[in-house]
């Protein structure tokens, strides 16, 4: 028997399909009411506010959010490493040691990176009060255990050949360590350090989205109460924030090499810029909140018992719930992977490539709940414009992928179809998109994944799935639920990571 598979640049469109269901619910209900308010918000970016009030609180509110995501990106990135080298097999194997340490260590931290930012504020929220150093703990308990996941896995797929020769002539283990795997994971320590730090950036302002402080709280509040020439003060404070954090981290990566020395050199200036942004950061903070350096005031929630637990267990929807959260996730991951390999096939011409990249920052910028209260003027709520928000955020980082493997590859192929007489679509599909499809389809297996746990993000705003149970069981602080609600979005999310992991293989190896 033959069977079809559609080639890889078809499948990065395929996904663009969830735009169907979601246009069917989303255009009818919008109303004619919200769309001049749509109008409003869209002019006040022409005219933001210059009151010296407003500009000076938005200024500090955003000296919040820039002291919260350096502190948080140092101390995730600082522990991340040193979990990442406790949790590789390479480091213990060096040693001659048994591997059940990694292994264990692997699966503690499993917990940590299941569970979303967000989440992690809203429980130090109620355990410590509204202290500025909760959004900073929030966000690096699980970057670092995501930092850690990351650099273990490069770390353990590298070439162990070398290390292998140098500990057979009696090298000891951290020397041989350094001179064999440091080149190699140059690259990958500072990529992704960098993508970790705008991330910090977007998480610190989400958080404030959810009453944690920061430029996020103000945007949120001034959304809210339509005066959207404040709105716009704030948020083109942190488009140029941005923008030129994104400028210097992509300078930061093409950088030529020998302006920075040898390869241990860089991983020492990255683990160095680490710690000073950690310093830097608490120091910040505690000069914006002079008031709060006491110790943290400590209210663990009460445990539930038993009898709780299987009460709240039978009260909660599972069924919908859970269904809810997925088809939100399947959607918003459509939207993702095929919004930007769709508007790159439509519109790929003249100035399109620099318009697109401006188009992809401002949908990454925005975090989905402020999106969402957005579309939310002029619309009804539902999962589907849970989705679009959801969707638009990560079609953003998604398209901006896309597009700068674009700009890298090599353009002969798409030429000489173009001058063998292929038409524009083929020769764009087959010559352009074909051979960045399929890691750009691991990614979005990735970003999938990441889907799932943001899911929790818009649900809180949206009223669905699993994050509006959550914020119900926390401000009834009916914390049996809310124990009950965590686990199973953990188990969700680390289904969805598996799965999403052997995929993203598959696409990878094939």
């Amino acid at each position: 028997m033959i069977r079809l598979r559609p080639a890889p640049p078809l499948l990065c469109l395929l996904p663009a399909l969830a735009l169907i269901p979601v246009l069917v619910v989303v255009l009818p209900a919008i109303h004619s009411g919200g769309l001049q308010i749509w109008l409003d918000c869209l002019l006040g970016a022409l005219q933001p506010s210059l009151d010296p009030v407003v500009l000076k609180a938005m200024v500090r509110a955003l000296q919040v959010t820039l002291a919260t995501a350096l502190a948080a990106w140092g101390l995730s990135g600082l522990s991340g490493a040193l979990l990442a080298l406790l949790s590789a097999d390479v480091f213990w194997l060096s040693r001659g040691a048994p591997l059940w340490p990694a292994q264990i260590l692997r699966s503690v931290l499993a917990l940590p990176r299941s569970i979303h930012e967000l989440i992690w504020g809203l429980l130090l929220l109620q355990i410590f009060g509204l202290h500025p150093w909760v959004a900073v703990l929030a966000i690096a308990i699980p970057y670092s255990a995501l930092v850690a996941r990351v650099w273990r896995d490069q770390l353990d797929s590298l070439d162990r050949s070398s290390l292998i020769a140098q500990l057979q002539t009696g090298a000891q283990a951290d020397a041989a360590m350094i001179t064999a795997l440091a080149p190699a994971m140059t690259p990958s320590l500072l990529s992704y350090g960098g993508y970790r730090l705008e991330c910090a950036l977007r998480s610190a302002t989400l958080l404030g989205v959810f009453g944690l402080g920061g430029l996020g709280t103000e945007l949120q509040l001034s959304l809210q109460s339509l005066r959207f020439h404040e709105f716009w003060s704030g948020l083109w404070l942190l488009i140029v924030c941005s923008v030129a954090l994104e400028q210097g981290l992509r300078f930061w990566r093409t950088r030529p090499k020998e302006r920075f020395g040898a390869a241990e050199r860089r991983q020492l200036l990255l683990l160095c810029l680490l710690l000073i942004s950690a310093v830097v950061g608490g120091l910040w903070m505690q000069q914006l909140f002079p008031d709060d350096g006491a110790a943290l005031a400590w209210q663990w929630p009460p445990l539930p018992d038993r009898d709780q637990l299987l009460q709240a267990s039978t009260e909660l929807a599972w069924g919908s719930l859970i269904v809810d959260t997925l088809r939100l996730t399947l959607l918003a991951a459509g939207l993702a992977i095929g919004l930007p390999a769709l508007v790159e096939l439509l519109w790929n011409r003249g100035a399109a490539p620099q318009v697109q990249s401006l188009i992809w920052s401002a949908l990454r910028l925005l975090p989905p709940p402020l999106t969402l209260l957005m579309l939310l003027l002029a619309n009804q709520p539902s999962l589907a414009l849970a989705a679009l928000a959801l969707g638009l955020q990560n079609a953003g980082v998604l398209g901006r992928l896309l597009r700068e493997g674009l700009d890298q590859q090599d353009h002969r192929r798409h030429q000489a179809m173009t001058v063998a007489g292929a038409d524009s679509a083929s020769s764009w599909l087959y010559g352009q998109l074909a051979p960045q499809s399929r890691a750009y389809l691991a990614y979005g297996a990735y970003r999938a994944d990441v889907i799932l746990r943001e899911t929790i993000v818009v649900g809180l705003v949206g009223g669905t799935g699993l994050g509006w149970a959550l914020i119900e069981a926390l401000s009834s602080f009916h914390w049996a639920a809310v124990w009950l609600l965590i686990g199973a979005f953990s188990l969700l999310t680390l289904t969805g990571e598996a799965l999403s992991d052997r995929q993203r293989q598959r696409w990878l190896q094939s």
